[in-house]
């Protein structure tokens, strides 16, 4: 089970100047984070621990923390780590299918790139 969470580390990691340089995720990116929800899910379904997934994922958080915001993917900030956080806490604490996970995950992820537009926000 180690290659997904290295296969998140260097997602996490790739460069993508223009979003990280708005500071807000694409629609692109926000996809891309539904996917991870939706295998998050599907590691609870095949009988991951809530403890052993939110453990790999702080793992994986230490190891993107080592590239400069501007070369992170989706994780750029406490922000972010919170909310992916929090999205894989909702995976393990209300179960439910994974594709109901990634579209609930899709649609909060985009709300938040909206709010994140505004000025006013």
């Amino acid at each position: 089970m180690r290659g997904p969470f290295l296969a998140l580390a260097l997602i996490l990691s790739l460069s993508s100047t223009s979003a990280a340089a708005q500071q807000r995720h694409s629609s692109r990116e926000c996809s891309e984070g539904g996917d991870f929800i939706r295998n998050a899910a599907l590691a609870r379904d095949a009988g991951y621990t809530r403890e052993f997934f939110l453990g790999r994922l702080e793992e994986d958080f230490l190891m993107i923390r080592a590239f400069p915001p501007d070369l992170r993917w989706f994780v750029r900030g406490p922000g972010d780590e919170e909310f992916l956080r929090s999205e894989v806490e909702a995976v393990f604490g209300a179960p439910a299918s994974s594709e109901q996970h990634r579209a609930g995950f899709l649609q909060r992820c985009i709300l938040r790139a909206e709010r994140e537009k505004r000025p006013d926000a």
